[in-house]
């Protein structure tokens, strides 16, 4: 019985066509929380998403390498393939993770759709049991000019207010 079960989860995994997290603050002092959905279309991911609890403005939105949300500072670097630059979601050769800025209204609700053709949900590319991150300030793709600020691989985009682990959504 156990090895039927496995087979079926492996097989989920395998074929996963929708992808969700649900967004909150383990420490829950940001407020932040949030559903984003991902959705295998044949031109690539559509990412759907609802997030509350914003401050006004930018934040970056980023998929970072571990699944490991105790603390968000706890979900590791941006999840790259194959050692890519940090770049905005318009661009091809980017972190496989780089999705750019979400904008929050000034009611703090900040609404996400568009399509990625770089992430996945099954493969090399495959988001599944990575980490969904919202920072406090908006990302500006390592060309800050203050040195003070600027790190390389991730620009400024402050502090993790928000995450989540990416799972399968069930269809049934």
């Amino acid at each position: 019985m156990f090895k039927i079960a496995l087979c079926a989860a492996i097989l989920a995994i395998a074929y996963a066509q929708d992808g969700i997290v649900y967004l909150m603050d383990p420490s829950g002092m940001s407020g932040v929380t949030g559903t984003v959905r991902f959705v295998k279309l044949p031109t690539g991911i559509n990412v759907i998403g609802d997030i509350r609890g914003l401050k006004p403005g930018k934040h970056g939105f980023h998929i970072h390498q571990e699944g490991h949300v105790r603390a968000c500072s706890s979900t590791g670097r941006h999840f790259t393939r194959l050692n890519e630059e940090h770049a905005d979601r318009t661009v091809y050769y980017r972190h496989t993770g780089d999705l750019g800025n979400i904008v929050a209204d000034q009611n703090g609700a900040a609404f996400v759709n568009f399509v990625d053709t770089i992430i996945d949900l099954v493969g090399n590319h495959s988001i599944i049991g990575r980490a969904l991150v919202v920072h406090e300030m908006e990302d500006d793709f390592a060309e800050s000019k203050n040195e003070s600020l600027l790190t390389a691989d991730y620009g400024q985009s402050g502090g993790r207010i928000a995450c989540g682990v990416i799972g399968i959504r069930s269809i049934c």
